[in-house]
């Protein structure tokens, strides 16, 4: 079996399935948290799928752009766990000027 094959036959199906999967918990999941966390893994996946379609089709320009957007997908994560700090520390002193006020 050739590398072409085994990313035909074993690999691509098991992106999409796990594309399935992971779409179902961004669609379904019960917190924002879980929802980006699920758009991070959406898109490693896909970066994941352009790497493989790099690797068949010999164009490695196609590598840049995976990277690009691995960095830009680390960048939204980092941007998303500051709001979501900033929005708890909010939070936190509003319930504490609740609690000195009572």
């Amino acid at each position: 079996m050739t590398i072409e094959e085994y990313l035909y036959y074993i690999i691509l199906p098991i992106l999409a399935i796990s594309v399935l999967l992971v779409f179902c918990r961004f669609v379904l999941g019960p917190s924002i948290a879980d929802r980006v966390v699920a758009l991070d893994l959406l898109i490693t996946i896909g970066i994941t799928i352009i790497a493989v379609y790099s690797i068949v089709y010999y164009q490695s320009t196609f590598l840049d752009i995976a990277m690009i957007l691995g960095l830009i997908a680390f960048l939204s994560t980092v941007a998303f766990s500051y709001y979501l700090e900033k929005r708890n520390r909010k939070k936190r002193e509003k319930k504490k000027k609740e609690d000195n006020a009572e």
